[in-house]
């Protein structure tokens, strides 16, 4: 099997390669070779080639540098986004997906037109927050982490419900996007390692079938004390 790390090098800001040493991990535990490919700005790449595409978080500067490469590859993402190909884009790349990202000074850049919302940076103030966000494909909460600067408006089907944290834009309860197997949120950082229910998921979509659980006893135990923490904070905040 073939992960692409796209970006890997200016978009990473919070230890993002840990998702894709998630994956690899979990994939090859299931009995499978795995082969990962780290590419940046330049290289050429055939998506449709791989089994798991990821892009993670950058600076905002960073992410305009992206966002004028990654339009070469805009049709192949179509298409492997309506096959079903399994991508995940996290912290201000999903923003990349959508119709226009506009910057704190008020320029606009045109996104890639795969989903109809748009971002703007509301000034150079960040916003961040813990995060506890429901699932509706999923039995459990996930956990996590946002450090954003962004505000996303005109999504239809929001990938997660907030519970704790913040949403797409101000009092919206909804946070990310989904289309097909295509997963974009503004959580940051290793989002599988602190989720392995999501990684198990994600990954039984790529192999068809159920993933080994092998070693993954500790990642879940860490996760059920970071959900319990933050549930008491919940208990707290509501009373």
């Amino acid at each position: 099997m073939k992960l692409l790390h796209l970006y890997h090098d200016i978009m990473n800001l919070y230890g993002d390669y840990a998702n894709v040493l998630a994956m690899q991990r979990i994939l090859q535990n299931s009995g499978e070779t795995v082969e990962v490919d780290k590419l940046s700005l330049g290289c050429e790449a055939r998506l449709d080639q791989y089994d798991f595409i990821f892009i993670g978080s950058g600076t905002e500067r960073n992410q305009k540098v992206v966002l004028e490469d990654i339009r070469r590859f805009r049709d192949d993402l179509k298409r492997c986004m309506d096959g079903g190909k399994v991508m995940l884009f996290t912290g201000n790349s999903f923003e990349l997906l959508g119709k226009t990202v506009t910057d704190a000074d008020g320029r606009v850049y045109d996104g890639l037109g795969l989903f109809g919302f748009t971002s703007e940076e509301q000034n150079k103030t960040r916003m961040t927050a813990d995060a506890v966000f429901g699932c509706g494909f999923l039995d459990s909460e996930l956990v996590g982490f946002v450090n954003k600067c962004s505000r996303c408006r005109g999504i239809e089907e929001p990938l997660f419900e907030v519970k704790l944290g913040l949403g797409n834009c101000d009092n919206d309860k909804g946070e990310g996007v989904r289309a097909e197997n295509l997963f974009g949120t503004h959580l940051t950082g290793p989002v599988l390692m602190k989720n392995p229910h999501f990684l198990i998921y994600l990954a039984s979509l790529i192999l068809n079938r159920a993933p080994s659980e092998d070693g993954m006893e500790f990642v879940k135990a860490g996760f059920e004390v970071t959900l319990s923490e933050l549930k008491k904070r919940m208990e707290k905040e509501n009373n």
